[in-house]
């Protein structure tokens, strides 16, 4: 198997390609029929779910299972609101992300200094929990097994969005304004000081940086993003219950963005593997899972930094088998273990003064 590179895009000719890759998503619905809008519609909504746990674990670090539970809590923020108070559902998008938001940061804060699997089994306790409690009726609002019905329809400039090419619009509108924002924090300090602290925490924590908040803040941004994805599966299902928030919904949206290497651009490509691909399969009924789990497997064999890291543009698998047969180091070409230059860069990129580590 010979290596292969990816085509470099030349700074000048991104804006362009991201104006002509807009233009193809707005001119889609034409070419699809009503199932596969449909199909394009939940696309949409995992790759919003995905970006907002890439802020977590891509960027962080933080190995979070239980991001359908804020997902969870915003749905049914929204939906109590809107059934119950009559509140118009686009009102609720920030308040259903603010409880999300605040839901992660009572139930992060106890436990954000744990590291790797222990991190990873506490947050799948987080979102079993929110799933027993919802299906028992916590304080008789969320409806038990049966859940909530009756959401309203979204109105935007007086239009309510009832039809599918409508939600495709509304949700990949949404999908484009957190590639752009999400773009600005990873060029910002925070950003910078996230990249660091995922690549080594201890030499971030000695350049300066306080990696408790900063892990803290990021758990926190990931679920208020998750929470206001929450409120448009609500509007566009207009009945929620605790079977659409499970651990397998975690699992996806963890495998997205593994399997895309946390870039956006890789996030993007992963949900659409995700998400997509199963629906591809579906002729195949049972089989399509198997396959589906088998094409992952692969991926993470050749490619085990994912398909679009951070920077990276080499696919070496004649590399990859060779230091494997060797019993060599099989870290991607151009990667640095933690405490090497790469962690010292990432902290220097920062702005924060360094002192000495603990």
């Amino acid at each position: 198997m010979k290596s292969f590179t990816l085509p470099s895009i030349p700074q000048r000719a991104r804006v362009p390609l991201m104006l002509a890759l807009a233009l193809a998503m707005a001119l889609l619905p034409r070419a699809l029929n009503s199932y596969w809008l449909d199909v394009f519609v939940s696309i949409g909504l995992g790759t919003l779910l995905s970006l907002s746990l890439n802020v977590i674990l891509g960027q962080a670090g933080i190995f979070n299972m239980g991001h359908a539970a804020f997902y969870a809590v915003g749905a049914y923020v929204t939906a109590i609101l809107n059934t119950r108070y009559g509140i118009p559902v686009l009102w609720l998008i920030p308040v259903a992300g603010a409880a999300a938001g605040l839901f992660a940061l009572v139930v992060a804060r106890p436990i954000i200094h744990l590291r790797g699997d222990y991190l990873l089994v506490v947050t799948i306790g987080i979102v079993e929990i929110v799933r027993i409690a919802l299906t028992n009726d916590l304080w008789g609002l969320t409806g038990g097994a049966n859940g909530i019905f009756g959401i309203a329809r979204p109105e935007l400039f007086g239009i309510r969005i009832r039809k599918g090419i409508q939600f495709y619009y509304l949700i990949w509108g949404a999908v484009g304004l957190t590639v752009l924002l999400f773009a600005c924090l990873n060029r910002s300090r925070f950003g910078r000081a996230l990249s660091c602290i995922k690549e080594d925490d201890v030499a971030a924590e000695g350049c300066g940086i306080n990696v408790a908040a900063y892990k803290l803040a990021a758990f926190v941004l990931g679920a208020f993003w998750a929470g206001m994805a929450g409120t448009l599966f609500a509007a566009k299902m207009t009945i929620i219950s605790p079977g659409s928030f499970t651990f397998w919904d975690s699992v996806l949206l963890f495998a997205a963005v593994i399997l895309g290497g946390g870039s956006q651009a890789g996030v993007i490509l992963g949900a659409f593997l995700v998400y997509g691909l199963p629906e591809i399969f579906r002729d195949f009924a049972g089989a399509r899972m198997l396959v589906f789990g088998l094409a992952l497997m692969i991926m993470m064999v050749i490619r085990p930094q994912g398909i679009l890291p951070p920077g990276a543009r080499r696919y070496d698998v004649r590399g990859f088998l060779a230091r494997r047969a060797a019993g060599g180091d099989v870290l991607p070409q151009g990667a640095s273990r933690p405490g090497q230059d790469g962690g010292a860069a990432g902290c220097a990129g920062t702005g924060k003064s360094s002192r000495k580590g603990r």
